[in-house]
């Protein structure tokens, strides 16, 4: 039986389009995977991700929300943390703040 070239096309486009969606699947659970380790971990992977690419094939912004998603309420007292303090750099913990008066956590840049 001879196998036309629209027939053989269609083979091979159907087994590239597979490839592509099978590592594209692969690539979703190692961002996700990372997204669940440390800070580290994730910025280590991030670093190597062309950005503007990655952020039009993934599903970022849902792995982001699933992989961060934590389990306080409104109203819930804060986990215990350790920060630094940015005059001297002496570890201190918040919950140690907190009894003496409000404490106001800002995360970003002012740059």
């Amino acid at each position: 039986m001879k196998i036309t070239i629209s027939k053989r096309v269609r083979r091979w486009t159907g087994s590239i389009a597979a490839l592509c969606f099978a590592g594209w699947l692969c690539l979703v659970g190692y961002v996700n995977w990372s997204m669940h380790q440390s800070p580290e971990v994730f910025g280590h992977v991030m670093a190597k991700m062309p950005m503007p690419a990655a952020f039009l094939v993934l599903p970022f912004e849902t792995l982001w929300m699933r992989a961060r998603n934590g389990h306080l309420n409104v109203g819930d007292t804060a986990p215990g943390l350790t920060v630094k303090k940015l005059e001297d750099h002496t570890p201190t913990d918040l919950a140690s703040l907190w009894a003496e008066r409000p404490v106001v956590l800002v995360f970003g840049s002012y740059t």
